[in-house]
């Protein structure tokens, strides 16, 4: 996982939003809506608290056993050390039993973002026991930080964020809102707000722009939320066979009429309607009911 150099400009906006959706959809498919609705309640603050005074190894291989369980891995022994590396963490894959991590030396000092750090590390055990990757290594890891924070553990690596006048600070490849808009999916799909749990003001306004996002994913055409100027653009796309903005439908021609396919708002996995006025359509993959004008 990537650290940050503590005076190196932090990257910002959504440069990574396409492989985001598509990380939020594979969950979905690997796992299951059943699966993924297991993950409903994220990790407590308390479970990833490190004060100054706590034992560095006993309390980060607390953490990272904390991590475990709510990623529903098998209990197994934690090991982890600190090393000067380059990068925040590495983790090693092997079948087990038991799971040995690495840390970055500057975490023995910076303790309050050992959760973060094992939150990205333990995913990967994870998706590697899911048998879930994507090619390439920055995909890979884009798939890692996403799964953290969909899956409850990731709000962690959004709160590790931090940047003022002379320094900054964050971990993972996302950026800080492309956190914000995961997050603010997961809060969309189980009713979890996890703004009080930030205590980076950065953090909080990074998941403010996110949110504000992923809201707008949620109020585009067909879907009925898109509100007045967004159907009629709708409806003029439709006549022409025209696709939507940024993709976000287009029109297919079927044996049984006209359909317009368009991602859900939820998993992003891309559904096919006919086109036939208001409608209510159940997602396949995750089974959210969507609220449709096509």
């Amino acid at each position: 996982m990537p650290d940050s150099p503590r005076r190196s400009p932090v990257e910002h906006g959504f440069p990574h939003l396409e492989t985001v959706r598509s990380a939020i959809t594979a969950l979905y498919r690997r796992l299951s809506a059943d699966g993924v609705q297991r993950f409903a309640t994220s990790l407590a603050p308390v479970d990833a608290a490190f004060a100054d005074a706590d034992d560095l190894h006993l309390g980060a291989q607390r953490v990272a056993r904390a991590m475990v369980h709510h990623y529903r891995l098998p209990d197994a022994r934690v090991i982890v050390a600190f090393r000067s590396m380059e990068h925040a963490g590495s983790v090693e894959l092997a079948a087990g039993p038991e799971y040995f991590v690495e840390l970055n030396d500057r975490f023995r000092t910076h303790r309050r973002d050992i959760g973060a750090a094992l939150s990205h590390e333990v995913a990967h055990v994870l998706l590697h026991r899911l048998g879930l990757e994507f090619p390439g290594t920055r995909d890979n890891e884009i798939l890692t930080d996403t799964a953290a924070a969909y899956l409850g553990a990731g709000w962690l690596l959004l709160d590790a964020f931090r940047e003022d006048a002379t320094s900054s600070q964050k971990l993972g490849y996302l950026t800080p809102e492309e956190f914000g808009y995961v997050l603010a999916e997961r809060a969309v799909a189980f009713g979890e707000d996890p703004s009080p749990w930030f205590t980076s003001p950065q953090a909080y306004t990074a998941y403010t722009e996110g949110r504000a996002r992923a809201l707008r994913d949620a109020a585009r055409a067909p879907l009925t939320a898109a509100g007045w100027a967004g159907r009629r653009r709708y409806a003029l796309d439709r006549r022409t066979g025209s696709e939507g903005p940024g993709g976000s439908y287009a029109f297919e021609t079927a044996a049984d009429g006209l359909r317009v396919a368009f991602p859900c708002p939820v998993c992003h996995q891309r559904n096919r309607v006919p086109v036939r006025g208001r409608v209510r359509v159940r997602c396949a993959l995750c089974r959210a009911v969507l609220d449709c004008t096509t």
